[in-house]
């Protein structure tokens, strides 16, 4: 796409990149239109490969000039809406969230669960996550507040029939079909139910604890035990509502966990200091986008609407967004008072925020294994591997291999395995590497690959009655031999796969971190790969995972180093002996101090052993 004709204004609006169809692929907003879209324009060297690619993709862009950011911000909110655009960050939430609903514009107004489209004059308590836990909060609250929970058409109808519901028999309904409970009596239990779902409980429980003992005190024993069963019931549902905070505390709490194309947003809303709902969603990263810029994006998607549960005076983020001022002017005007953006950096706000992003990453991992462990998907991606990588067959067996090293101390390699598109962990194997002196993941790499290769040469040709019952750690080849890097790594596993004569048996590619290139022997330039297709997403499970395998062995190797004792290698001095000899003389510099003498006087330790230590110390 060429340079747009014509003087930029450098106002602040909002701009649409469109395709030779006319179709609108991108919508972005700018403080000065004039220097944000002559960024666009820059050398392809220095664009991010997903904005080059929205570049090049587009024939054209436009522009809409406003008065101020807000007006931008709102513009750009409403075109997104319209255009939905195949560029924009992507709000993936396909779920569907329960609220517990009343609504207090009805003669008898009547509780229930709810999907779908809000409408005025009912009051929304949640979202919540699961719908047994609404169910189980409304079953308890119906103990004690009967308010209906039937339909219009069933109110009718046993109004017309005067006669009442199950739930009437049951006590979980005070029969306003029937006339059997008054207008009066029935607007309390309406209003004490919704005092409680806002967590103002203490006047509701002060006066069913006063009227217990009032009917103690008179012997009516059979009401004093239901009020005390109705007391327990509130005490119940206000325990599946976390306190977290002040009484007076209404906050909205975003974490967030991310890699490179995909997040996931995990959100608490606290209400009074308890949490009274939670929400969560992915987010496809298909532009580029900074974690300040994701942090925005996320609080202009979650408010863009009228929440049900309103918007709270603090949101608290993982990283302060960029146009922090803005966003916060933004929904101050929603709120029609002040609202604050911010980190939380301490205290018990700290504490659930980082609760909250630790939800938030435990969803990105189950996304993941959700995506990896579809069969569909898997059979996809295996497919698309064979055509993309020219492979033989589809790679039912791929294994990848990674390093891990500190300034090149604690040397490790991993190889992970994934079998028909599914991690296979009693196939996971380590090495320590053994002969690289110094920073050299070339040489590590070899040796990782060559030791594997030719243990499974050795197993491939032993005579079968040589044999054991079970086959060997390496006795299986892999149909993709896959390494963590760019051309160089894939130059060491072709040489070893080439010296081993395996070349003809074993395809090998690399997969580099950095624009998730793949690169295959005999191509100077990587295979394109789509970005994200499944074929693509396989490789980056497998290579996140040997990674992570690696690291791991790494850290075991650095932690053990790091405690080793300068007792470690002293004849006859085991770990119990050792500790006993701590404790005996109280530290271990007391233990490098003690003369012979000293050690004699421990009867329990062996002449030998006590020389041993002396002259570790002394000599």
């Amino acid at each position: 796409m060429q340079r747009p004709s014509g003087v930029i204004p450098d106002q602040p609006g909002s701009y649409q990149f469109k395709d030779s169809h006319g179709r609108v692929i991108y919508v972005g907003k700018a403080n000065n239109l004039r220097s944000r879209l002559n960024s666009y324009f820059a050398s392809a060297e220095t664009l991010h490969p997903r904005t080059l690619n929205m570049v090049t993709t587009a024939a054209s862009v436009e522009w809409i000039e406003v008065r101020n950011e807000i007006e931008a911000l709102i513009l750009e909110h409403s075109l997104i809406n319209r255009y939905a655009p195949r560029f924009n960050i992507r709000l993936r939430d396909d779920k569907s969230y329960p609220f517990l609903a009343v609504t207090i514009d009805e003669q008898w107004p009547r509780a229930m669960v709810m999907r779908g489209r809000k409408r005025k004059g009912t009051r929304y308590f949640g979202p919540y996550p699961h719908p047994w836990a609404i169910h189980e909060t409304l079953d308890l609250l119906l103990r004690t507040f009967p308010v209906r929970t039937c339909s219009p058409a069933t109110f009718k109808q046993h109004e017309r029939l005067g006669r009442p519901c199950l739930l009437f028999h049951i006590e979980k309904c005070s029969g306003p079909c029937v006339g059997n409970v008054s207008a009066e009596k029935y607007a309390t239990h309406v209003k004490d139910f919704l005092d409680v779902m806002d967590g103002e409980s203490d006047e509701v429980c002060l006066r069913l604890e006063t009227e217990m003992a009032a009917a103690s005190k008179i012997q009516e024993f059979e009401k004093a035990a239901r009020l005390r069963d109705q007391r327990e019931a509130i005490n119940l549902a206000l325990e599946r509502q976390q306190m977290v905070g002040e009484r007076d505390e209404d906050l909205d709490v975003i974490g967030v966990a991310e890699d490179e194309f995909e997040a996931a947003v995990q959100v608490f809303y606290v209400r009074k200091g308890r949490v009274v709902g939670r929400k969560g969603f992915v987010v496809d990263k298909v532009e580029e986008v900074t974690s300040a810029g994701l942090s925005g994006r996320i609080i202009e998607r979650l408010y863009e609407e009228s929440p049900v549960l309103g918007i709270p005076k603090i949101v608290l983020v993982p990283v302060e967004p960029e146009d922090v001022k803005v966003l916060e002017q933004w929904l101050s005007s929603l709120r029609d008072s002040l609202v604050e953006v911010r980190v939380p950096q301490r205290g018990d706000k700290r504490e659930l925020h980082e609760l909250v992003t630790k939800n938030a990453r435990q969803e990105l991992d189950r996304h993941r294994m959700r995506r990896a462990s579809d069969h569909t998907a898997r059979s996809r991606a295996l497919t698309e591997l064979q055509e993309l990588l020219n492979l033989p067959e589809a790679p039912l067996r791929i294994e990848c291999y990674d390093m891990a090293h500190l300034q090149g101390t604690n040397y490790v390699g991993s190889m992970v395995v994934l079998e028909d598109g599914l991690p296979m962990k009693r196939e996971y194997r380590r090495f320590k590497i053994k002969n690289v002196p110094g920073n050299d993941d070339y040489a590590a790499m070899r040796e990782v690959l060559t030791r594997r290769l030719s243990a499974y040469i050795a197993e491939r040709d032993q005579p079968v009655n040589e044999r054991g019952e079970r086959p060997g750690k390496f006795s299986y080849a892999p149909q993709l031999l896959l390494v963590d890097g760019g051309k160089g790594q894939l130059g060491v596993a072709e040489q070893v796969v080439r010296e081993l004569g395996l070349e003809n048996e074993i395809p090998v590619a690399s997969l580099a971190k950095r624009f998730e290139e793949v690169f295959i022997p005999g191509n100077s330039e990587p295979v394109e790969v789509p970005r994200g297709s499944d074929a693509l997403f396989m490789l980056q499970v497998i290579r996140d995972e040997a990674h992570r395998f690696a690291n791991r062995f790494h850290r075991e190797l650095r932690g053990k180093a790091m405690t080793a004792s300068s007792l470690d290698g002293i004849s006859g001095l085991g770990a119990a002996r050792a500790a006993k000899l701590i404790k005996a003389l109280g530290s271990v510099t007391a233990v490098k101090q003690a003369t012979l003498e000293d050690l004699a006087l421990l009867t329990w330790l062996p002449e030998s052993v006590a020389l041993g230590v002396f002259q570790r110390f002394h000599s």
